[in-house]
């Protein structure tokens, strides 16, 4: 595809004038592409969906969702970045490309080493007046994980993959947080709220001491406790495999002063059950073998967060037993 002439197209078929600056693509998109277009009606931002995405079969149900409890969090003033519409719906196609329109903001996402307590007081804030949006104690239709690591393995083997020497022998690591992943999802707490899936820092752009959250087409309805206990991690240093634990009590007592969930639970199952990194494992192992895409792009980019994630797995084992004991102190 051709960018320049695609969003040529774009801003006519649209009717957002003339472009002055773009498009250029910005960093940071790890699953679709970013593109950054001023034109002399205004300043956006354009995320191309990615079209391997597409292709499944439940991709279009889930935007659609996603679309629809979007609108439910600017009615509650949530501080987002939302898409805007154009023919009274979000979501647009222009010759087979999917793609979303917003507001070209000025902020931008912190690195882990400016993350402060305020921060972190911040979003466990807005988490949970995310979550209070539309709390039930409604049990959620789980599904147990079934992925075949084993045969990735021989396959990046075969395929004299750089992800071998990777993953090869983490085989059995792997399949325990798988294991018991499957057996603790059973035993949550019986509790439905909206939940963003994807709040980590790098979906949250700051300017100066104020916010607005972006990448909102993951939302959907999910277990509270999870999404709480999973960006709490990533909040506090989990991405850099260095959990700050001052941040991580910081951001779980913001959440807990303003929340209808219950503190006295079984971290431990919550721990457990925590193993959502392991589908984003599969996706980027199959990016990087080139499976479901065709792209070098594509494929570097599989490499490096299967590097990445593979490494977020292993510390995870490693810092349990500190993680928990935090938990059952807060």
């Amino acid at each position: 595809m051709d960018i320049n002439l695609f969003f040529e197209k774009m801003v006519s078929v649209l009717n957002l004038g003339n472009i002055t600056e773009g498009p250029l693509k910005v960093t940071g998109g790890l699953t679709h592409r970013m593109f950054k277009v001023f034109t002399d009606q205004g300043k956006y931002i354009v995320k191309l969906l990615n079209p391997n995405i597409m292709k499944r079969t439940t991709a279009m149900e889930n935007f659609n969702r996603a679309d629809s409890i979007e609108k439910l969090l600017k009615k509650h003033g949530i501080e987002a970045i939302y898409s805007l519409e154009f023919h009274n719906r979000k979501m647009q196609e222009l010759d087979g490309q999917y793609f979303y329109i917003y507001e070209w903001y000025d902020g931008k996402p912190l690195k882990s080493h400016e993350i402060t307590n305020y921060h972190c007081e911040e979003m466990g804030k807005v988490l949970a007046r995310i979550h209070n949006i539309d709390f039930q104690y409604k049990n959620m239709e789980v599904k147990e994980k079934n992925i075949d690591f084993e045969y990735y393995i021989h396959l990046a083997k075969e395929k004299n993959s750089p992800i071998y020497e990777m993953i090869y022998d983490k085989l059995d690591i792997l399949n325990e947080s798988m294991n018991k992943g499957n057996i603790a999802i059973h035993k949550l707490p019986n509790v439905l709220a909206i939940c963003h899936n994807d709040l980590d820092s790098k979906n949250v752009m700051w300017f100066h001491n104020e916010y607005k959250i972006i990448d909102l087409e993951c939302l959907g309805y999910s277990n509270p406790y999870l999404e709480l206990y999973e960006i709490a991690l990533c909040w506090s240093g989990y991405e850099n495999c260095d959990i700050q634990f001052d941040l991580f009590k910081t951001f779980l007592k913001a959440y807990f002063h303003d929340s209808k969930l219950n503190a006295n639970i079984d971290w431990e199952n919550i721990y457990d059950a925590n193993n959502g990194r392991l589908e984003w494992l599969e996706f980027n192992i199959k990016r990087a073998l080139l499976i479901d895409c065709d792209e070098k792009e594509e494929q570097e980019l599989g490499i490096n967060e299967v590097r990445e994630t593979i490494e977020h797995v292993v510390y995870y084992q490693k810092v349990k037993d500190d993680i928990l004991y935090h938990l059952k102190n807060l």
